[in-house]
C-alpha cells in the first residue's frame, strides 16, 4: 500500500523507473563504450576525478528530480484541490 510505504520510509519512486526507450539504452551504452575509452586513455588519478565529476553529475540529477517529482506532485494535489472545491 503507497500511504504504508510512505509512512515507513519505503517508498522509492526513482528506484522504480525502468526506462523501455530505445533512445536511452542506446545513450547508456553510448556512455559506458566512452567511459572504457577515457578509461584506457587516461592516467587513474585523471579517470578517478572524472568519477568523481560524474558522480557529482548523477547527485545533481537525482536533486532535480526529486525537486521535479515534488512540483508536480504539489501540482496534482492544487489541481485535485481546484477541481474538488469549483463552485456549481
Amino acid at each position: 500500500m503507497i500511504l504504508e510505504d510512505m509512512y515507513y520510509g519505503n517508498w522509492h519512486p526513482s528506484e522504480q523507473i525502468k526506462s523501455t526507450d530505445p533512445e536511452s539504452q542506446k545513450v547508456n551504452q553510448k556512455i559506458s563504450e566512452h567511459m572504457e575509452m577515457l578509461k584506457n586513455k587516461l592516467s587513474e588519478v585523471d579517470f578517478e576525478q572524472m568519477e568523481v565529476i560524474f558522480d557529482l553529475l548523477n547527485e545533481s540529477t537525482s536533486l532535480h528530480s526529486a525537486a521535479a517529482f515534488i512540483h508536480g506532485y504539489r501540482t496534482g494535489a492544487l489541481t485535485m484541490i481546484e477541481v474538488f472545491s469549483e463552485e456549481k
